[in-house]
């Protein structure tokens, strides 16, 4: 048995119309592909693996989470060794999710599954990427050490997983948010792997998000959102779990926890559309007057939107230019004073000059957003 879908309450499908509207707004700002929201999904990419990871601890800056969106294989120069493996493996694994989410001949299996979690851990053997775990398992609360949760039993994990997979692949009329909802939180209340169990979850829900194809996949993720909210996160889990599997337990307030996260994440990317497409007119503007080129457009886009420049990711998101090409054009904008140089050699980066920061400021959106089920309520917003 696993915990059942809860009976949707009129306030629920209230908040699950308003997540909708936004959603298609969203599909209709990114409907004409321009060249900026290029930048808009691999933003949305890089902080889907930043927040899931943090979740964990494993910290990396949003530079090196694009970094490691980008595909990078070189790890930046200040970042932690372990933090630098698990982001590099959770963006292939998300890649994975990616290049499946639109196969029409895919179906969820067992394999699918294991292999995901290899591909996101598979980095350290010693816990056992891509094998149900061998005995119990404890979820422990690190300043106090004390057992928060335990998990079935390690001889139940191979039918409950079975049973999983196949509700996966049934397809009912209930909302495609909720059904991913529950997909996380089945798989991290059965903790079915040594390690690794929370990604996994988070990567599971974003996956059968995707398949769905309301949006590109890069938007449907709330993972963002979860790793700026972790406490919440954890005690929403905690209350419906309660310390150990009670699959016969509600899971409405984990469905509505999921909901609010939803209408949060995609009230956020809506303004970040509306920013980026205000912002790259205004740059675009500022390059034609100073006579620069203008695939520079890349760099001073992401030095306005705060972001430290790296050649690398300079070049990447241009493409096909080299790094003698790349290093002429960085230099050119602080020439122009619209890059200011930090660090030397290989650590160097470049950031927004204050002519570009006020470029920004101006084409900022308001931040507010209220809370769906609580009319204005404002959540706090974030970047």
């Amino acid at each position: 048995m696993l915990f059942l879908t809860p009976t949707l309450t009129d306030s629920d499908m209230e908040v699950i119309g308003k997540i909708d509207a936004i959603r298609r707004n969203l599909s209709y700002a990114l409907r004409v592909r321009k060249l900026w929201t290029g930048l808009l999904r691999r933003s949305a990419f890089a902080r889907a693996i930043q927040g899931s990871n943090s979740i964990e601890g494993y910290n990396v800056t949003l530079e090196d989470a694009i970094a490691a969106a980008d595909g990078e294989q070189q790890q930046p120069p200040n970042a932690d060794f372990e933090a630098w493996a698990a982001v590099s493996g959770y963006r292939a694994a998300l890649t994975y999710v990616l290049q499946l989410s639109d196969d029409p001949h895919f179906e969820f299996q067992e394999g699918v599954i294991r292999a995901l979690h290899y591909i996101m851990i598979g980095y350290d053997l010693d816990k056992h990427p891509g094998r149900w775990r061998p005995g119990s398992i404890f979820v422990r609360h690190e300043p106090s050490e004390g057992i928060v949760y335990e998990g079935p039993p390690a001889e139940e994990v191979p039918s409950l997983m079975a049973e999983l997979i196949d509700s996966l692949n049934q397809r009912d009329t209930t909302p495609v948010m909720v059904r991913a909802a529950m997909s996380h939180l089945n798989l991290v209340m059965i903790h079915p792997f040594s390690d690794g169990n929370g990604r996994m979850a988070r990567a599971l829900q974003t996956f059968v998000l995707a398949r769905e194809g309301i949006l590109a996949p890069q938007f449907c993720s709330i993972e963002e959102h979860l790793g700026r909210n972790t406490p919440a996160y954890y005690d929403v889990l905690a209350d419906v779990g309660q310390g150990k599997w009670h699959p016969e337990r509600d899971a409405s307030r984990w469905i509505r926890f999921c909901l609010k996260a939803h209408f949060y994440q995609a009230s956020t990317f809506l303004r970040r559309t509306k920013e980026l497409e205000k912002l790259w007119d205004a740059l675009e503007i500022e390059i034609k007057r100073r006579s620069l080129p203008d695939r520079t457009i890349f760099a001073l886009a992401d030095a306005a939107m705060g972001l430290r420049v790296r050649s690398s990711t300079y070049r990447t998101a241009v493409k096909e230019i080299s790094p003698q090409v790349a290093s002429r054009d960085l230099k050119l904008l602080v020439e122009k004073k619209l890059l200011q140089p930090k660090g030397e050699r290989r650590g160097r980066v470049y950031v927004g000059s204050p002519a570009i920061k006020a470029i920004r400021e101006r084409t900022r959106e308001p931040k507010t957003v209220e809370d769906p089920f609580t009319p204005k309520q404002p959540l706090l917003p974030f970047d």
